[in-house]
C-alpha cells in the first residue's frame, strides 16, 4: 500500500500539472499559437528546473484513459463526404508511406546510432505513422481547403493498423529473436483493421439506436463519454485494433450527430466534450515535455550523442514523407484535371505530418526484458529517440506550420468562408420565408405571429443575424402569442435545418460551414426553449 505522504505528493503533482497545462493552453489560445507546441516547451522547461518531480508515464494510462476520447473527438470532426473523395490517397499513405517510413528510419538508425538492426526496426515501426491527436490539435485553427484537411487528418486516423502490425513484428524480432513472418503479419493486419472496423461500426449502430430513443441530457452525456472507451476496450478484448474501432465509431456517429439528439443536448455535449478534450490534450502534451529529461538521465554513457541521432531520424521522416507525397500529389492533381501542378500542396502535407501521443504510448509498451529474461539494454535509447523526435516535430513543425500554410497560398481566405456562410444564411432564411408565405396563404397562425417571424427572418437576410421582436404591438394576448411564436419558430428552424442538410448534400457548402450554421440554429432553438 502506498504511504499517505506519497499519495498526497502524487495528487499534488497531478493537480499542479493540470493547473500548469490549463494556464499554458489558455495563453496559447490568446496568443494564437499552437497549444501542443507551447505545452511541450512548458513541460520541458518545468522538468529542467531544480526540484521538479520525476514523471513516469504509464502506457496503460495513455492507451486506455487518454487516447480513446481524443481519437473519438478527432474522428467526429472528419467530414464523411470529403473522406469518400480522398479514400484512395489515404489508403496509399496509411499503408505505403508507413512501410516506407519504418524502413527508412530503421536503416538510418542502425547506421548512425548504436541501436542493433532489430531495435532500429522497432524505432522505425514506432515513428512510422503520424499522430491523429497532434495533427488535429495543430490543424484546428488552420484554414486549409477541406480536402487537404481531411487528407491529413484521415491519414493520421487510419494508419494505426499498419504501424501496429509493424510494431508487433519488430518487437517479436527484437525480444524473442524470431524471424519476421510477413505472411502472418498480413493476416494480422486484416484482423486488426477489419476487426476494429466491424466492432466500431457495430457499436456505432447500437449507440445510434439508444440515442434516438432518449432525450435525457444526463444519459446522453454519459453515453457520449462512454462510447470511445467502449469501442476501445471491446476491440482490444477481441485482439483487434482499439484505435481503429474508436475512429470508425467516431466517423459514423459524427456524421449523424445533428439527427440523433435535440439542439439542447447537442449544445451540452459540445460543451462537455470540449472541456474533456481541452484538459486531456493539455495534460498529455505537457507530459511529453516533462518525461524527456528523466528518460535522458536513464541513458548509458555511450548514448550521449542522442540529439544527433534524433535529428537524423526526424530529418529522415520529413524527407521520406516529402518524396512520397510529391508524386502522389502530382497524380491526384492530374486526375482532377489540373494542368499546372501545385507543388506547395505536398509541402504543406509533409509539414503537417507530426508525431505525438500514439508513438510515445507504443514506445513505452516495449518489454523491459527479452524472452530469455535478459535486460533489453537499448530500450532507454529507443524511448529517448521517440520522445525527442515527438518534441522536435511538435515544436519545430508546430510553431512553423501556420506560416508555411500562409506562404503556400492554399489557405482559404477569411473572406471566402465569410461569403460562403453569409450566402448559406440567406438561403436558410429564404427557406423560412417561403414557409411563412405558405402559412400566410393558409391563415394557419395569427397575423401578429407571422409578422414577428417575418421581421426576424428579414433581418437575417440583411445582416446574417436573427433579430427577434420583444414586444406585442397589436394588443394580442402576450402569453398565447409568445407560445404560438415559439412553436412556429421551432418549425421554421426545422425547415432551415433541412435546407442546410440539402445544401451540404448538394456540395453547395463545406462541412465547416454546415457545422457552424447548425450550431447557430441549435443555439436559437435552445433560447426559445428557455423563454
Amino acid at each position: 500500500m502506498e504511504p499517505p505522504g506519497d499519495g498526497m505528493r502524487s495528487v499534488g503533482t497531478v493537480l499542479a500539472l493540470v493547473v500548469l497545462a490549463t494556464v499554458v493552453a489558455t495563453f496559447a489560445r490568446r496568443w494564437r499559437i499552437p497549444a501542443p507546441s507551447l505545452l511541450v516547451v512548458a513541460g520541458l522547461t518545468v522538468a529542467l528546473l531544480p526540484g521538479s518531480p520525476r514523471i513516469q508515464i504509464s502506457p496503460g494510462i495513455i492507451g486506455l484513459v487518454v487516447l480513446p476520447p481524443l481519437l473519438y473527438a478527432s474522428a467526429e470532426e472528419l467530414s464523411w463526404r470529403e473522406l469518400r473523395v480522398v479514400w484512395k490517397p489515404v489508403g496509399i499513405l496509411a499503408v505505403g508511406l508507413v512501410l516506407a517510413s519504418a524502413a527508412a528510419v530503421g536503416a538510418v538508425a542502425s547506421l548512425v546510432s548504436p541501436l542493433s538492426w532489430q531495435m532500429a526496426l522497432v524505432l522505425g515501426a514506432v515513428l512510422a505513422s503520424t499522430d491523429p491527436v497532434a495533427v488535429t490539435a495543430l490543424g484546428r485553427r488552420l484554414a486549409l481547403p477541406p480536402r487537404v484537411q481531411v487528407l491529413v487528418q484521415a491519414e493520421s486516423l487510419f494508419n494505426d493498423a499498419t504501424s501496429l502490425v509493424l510494431f508487433r513484428v519488430a518487437v517479436s524480432v527484437a525480444v524473442a529473436s524470431a524471424a519476421a513472418d510477413w505472411r502472418s503479419a498480413g493476416g494480422e493486419f486484416v484482423l486488426l483493421a477489419g476487426g476494429g472496423t466491424v466492432i466500431g461500426a457495430a457499436l456505432a449502430g447500437v449507440v445510434t439506436m439508444i440515442r434516438r430513443r432518449t432525450e435525457d441530457p444526463v444519459l446522453e452525456t454519459v453515453i457520449a463519454l462512454v462510447t470511445p472507451y467502449a469501442a476501445y476496450v471491446l476491440a482490444e478484448a477481441a485482439h483487434t485494433s482499439g484505435v481503429t474501432s474508436v475512429v470508425v465509431a467516431g466517423v459514423v456517429l459524427g456524421g449523424r450527430g445533428d439527427r440523433l439528439t435535440t439542439a439542447r443536448i447537442r449544445l451540452q455535449l459540445h460543451a462537455v466534450y470540449g472541456t474533456v478534450v481541452f484538459l486531456l490534450e493539455s495534460v498529455v502534451f505537457s507530459l511529453i515535455g516533462l518525461a524527456l529529461p528523466a528518460q535522458v538521465r536513464a541513458l548509458s554513457d555511450g548514448d550521449r550523442a542522442w540529439p544527433l541521432y534524433a535529428l537524423a531520424v526526424a530529418g529522415t521522416l520529413i524527407a521520406v514523407r516529402l518524396l512520397w507525397l510529391a508524386p502522389l500529389s502530382a497524380v491526384v492533381q492530374r486526375e482532377g484535371g489540373i494542368q499546372r501542378m501545385n507543388w506547395r500542396v505536398p509541402l504543406v502535407l509533409t509539414w503537417a505530418g507530426t508525431r505525438g501521443v500514439v508513438p510515445l504510448a507504443a514506445a513505452l509498451s516495449i518489454p523491459v526484458t527479452t524472452a530469455h529474461g535478459a535486460s533489453l539494454s537499448q530500450r532507454p535509447l529507443v524511448l529517448v529517440l521517440t520522445t525527442s523526435v515527438v518534441v522536435v516535430t511538435l515544436v519545430v513543425q508546430g510553431f512553423t506550420l501556420a506560416p508555411v500554410v500562409r506562404r503556400s497560398g492554399i489557405a482559404l481566405e477569411p473572406d471566402h468562408t465569410e461569403r460562403e456562410e453569409a450566402a448559406a444564411r440567406c438561403r436558410l432564411a429564404g427557406a423560412g420565408i417561403r414557409r411563412l408565405d405558405e402559412l400566410t396563404e393558409l391563415q394557419a397562425a395569427p397575423d401578429i405571429v407571422l409578422d414577428r417571424l417575418r421581421r426576424g427572418l428579414t433581418a437575417r437576410l440583411d445582416d446574417a443575424r436573427d433579430r427577434l421582436a420583444d414586444s406585442d404591438d397589436d394588443g394580442a394576448p402576450a402569453e398565447s402569442a409568445d407560445l404560438a411564436y415559439r412553436q412556429l419558430r421551432r418549425d421554421l428552424i426545422a425547415i432551415e435545418a433541412a435546407e442546410l442538410r440539402r445544401l451540404y448534400d448538394e456540395h453547395a457548402i463545406s462541412d465547416t460551414t454546415r457545422r457552424r450554421l447548425q450550431r447557430s440554429l441549435d443555439l436559437e432553438e435552445a433560447r426559445l426553449a428557455d423563454v
